[in-house]
């Protein structure tokens, strides 16, 4: 299946973040100018490419995980990969590790 235009910027969009620091939803539909946070949450659902498009670096607003086609478990030690602590489902110092575009 070929990503449609929005998957592809979406995707794009979500490579610019840094190692060790995380995006949200709502940013990354911002940076895609939409304002549909859902529909960049269905992408991220859709990624099929989990080591390339790293979809485990996007999370709520409230800093909390959010989905991971993985598991939580998983997406918590990706994240530990790059430096980022979860505790009781949030990311700790989240504003300190937020990307923003």
């Amino acid at each position: 299946m070929v990503p449609t235009d929005f998957l592809q910027n979406v995707y794009s969009r979500l490579g610019e973040v840094p190692f060790g620091k995380v995006t949200t939803y709502k940013r990354l539909a911002m940076a895609v100018k939409t304002k549909a946070y859902r529909s960049v949450g269905n992408a991220m659902r859709s990624n099929k490419d989990l080591t390339n498009i790293k979809c485990f670096k996007v999370v709520k607003s409230d800093g909390s995980l959010g989905g991971y086609a993985l598991g939580a478990r998983e997406k918590i030690r990706r994240l530990k990969a790059e430096g980022i602590e979860v505790k009781d489902g949030k990311i700790v110092d989240f504003k300190k590790k937020l990307f923003t575009f």
